[in-house]
C-alpha cells in the first residue's frame, strides 16, 4: 500500500488502548508514520481520530480540542478511580429525584474548576498520577480550569439511581470527575459507568468507521476512500488562495509578501492563521501572519512540491 497521508476516523471498541488502536491501523494500512489526536481509556469509546503520514506533524497544532461525550452514572457508589471499574470506597442508599438532579447540573457547566482524578495521565513532578496511584500514592493536585459548553441529562431512572449525560467540553475536561462532583454535591457519591466520545476535532462518531470495518476496506484496496485530508483538521479557519509563484515559494519554505495577496484588500490581524492554498484546490500547508513585517509566514507545511 502507497503511504497515505491524512485522518482515519475510528471508532475505537472498548477494551482496547488508544496505542492498540494506532497498532491495529498500522498492521492493516502498513503505514509507519500514525498518531491520533487524543488519548480515550480503554473503558472508553467513540471518536478517536488516527494521523497518518504528514498529517502526524499536526499533532501539536490542531486547534480544535473540543469533544462531546455520552456519559452513563450510578448514583450512591463512589470509587478510587471515579468509574465503575475501580475499587468500591464508599455505598450508601440514594433516592436522588430526578427533579433534585436536574436542579444540580447547571452547577458544572460554563467555566469550572476541576482536580484531575489521581488515576490520570497527569503528570506531578515528572510522573504520571496513574503511576502512584497503582502504588497506592495519592498526592495533592492542583485545580484545573476548563469548560462545559453544555451539559444535559438524556435520561435517569430514580428506582435503579442511573442516567445518562449529554457532554459538550473543551480540551482536559474529565467527565469522570463531573459525576464525582455531581455525587458530592448530592451527598450520595456517584461513578461513571460508560463512556463514548461522540466528537472530536470537528468530527462526529457517525463518520467514523470500526477496526473491522477497516479490515475489510484494506482488503478490499480502498482505504483511501474514508481517509480524510490533512486539511480537514484545519476547516475553521479562512482560507487564503495564492499563485503558482508563490505556492512554489510557500512549498519551499518562503514567507510570502501579504501585500501580494488578497490580504491586502480585506485587512488581517497579526498572528492569524489561514489555510494555504493553489487556486486549483491544493492544499499547500497553513500560513502565519507577520504583520509588523507584512509577511505571511510558514506555521505548518503540508508537503514539498
Amino acid at each position: 500500500m502507497s503511504n497515505l497521508n491524512g485522518v482515519l476516523l475510528i471508532d475505537k471498541p472498548k477494551e482496547f488502548t488508544s496505542f492498540d488502536v494506532i497498532a491495529v491501523v498500522r498492521r492493516l494500512t502498513g503505514q509507519k508514520k500514525l498518531g491520533h489526536t487524543g488519548t480515550l481509556d480503554p473503558n472508553a469509546t467513540g471518536v478517536l481520530p488516527v494521523l497518518l503520514g504528514t498529517a502526524t506533524k499536526t499533532q501539536d497544532l490542531i486547534l480544535n480540542h473540543d469533544k462531546s461525550y455520552t456519559a452513563e452514572f450510578q448514583l450512591g457508589k463512589t470509587t478510587d478511580t471515579l468509574d465503575i471499574w475501580g475499587t468500591v470506597t464508599g455505598e450508601c442508599e440514594s433516592s436522588v429525584t430526578e427533579e433534585q438532579l436536574r436542579r444540580v447540573i447547571p452547577e458544572f457547566t460554563g467555566e469550572i474548576e476541576q482536580i484531575p482524578p489521581m488515576y490520570s495521565a497527569v503528570q506531578k513532578n515528572g510522573q504520571r498520577l496513574y503511576d502512584l496511584a497503582r502504588q497506592g500514592i495519592e498526592v495533592e493536585r492542583e485545580r484545573r480550569k476548563v469548560t462545559v459548553y453544555s451539559l444535559s441529562l438524556a435520561n435517569f431512572d430514580e428506582k435503579t439511581q442511573t442516567g445518562t449525560l449529554e457532554i459538550s467540553c473543551s480540551k482536559g475536561t474529565y467527565v469522570r470527575t463531573i459525576i464525582d462532583d455531581i455525587g458530592k454535591v448530592l451527598g450520595v457519591g456517584a461513578v461513571m459507568t460508560a463512556l463514548c466520545r461522540t466528537s472530536a476535532c470537528g468530527f462526529s462518531l457517525d463518520e467514523c468507521i470500526t477496526l473491522d470495518e477497516l479490515k475489510s476496506i484494506c482488503e478490499n484496496g480502498n482505504v483511501e476512500e474514508k481517509l480524510r485530508s490533512v486539511e480537514s483538521l484545519f476547516m475553521s479557519l479562512g482560507y487564503l488562495a495564492v499563485s503558482p509563484a508563490q505556492a512554489k515559494r510557500f512549498a519551499n519554505g518562503g514567507a510570502l509578501s501579504a501585500d501580494r495577496t488578497y490580504l491586502a484588500k480585506s485587512g488581517y490581524e497579526n498572528g492569524q492563521l489561514f489555510r494555504m492554498k493553489t487556486h486549483d484546490g491544493d492544499f499547500l500547508g497553513i500560513g502565519i501572519a507577520d504583520k509588523p513585517n507584512n509577511l505571511i509566514k510558514i506555521y505548518f507545511q503540508n508537503c514539498r512540491r
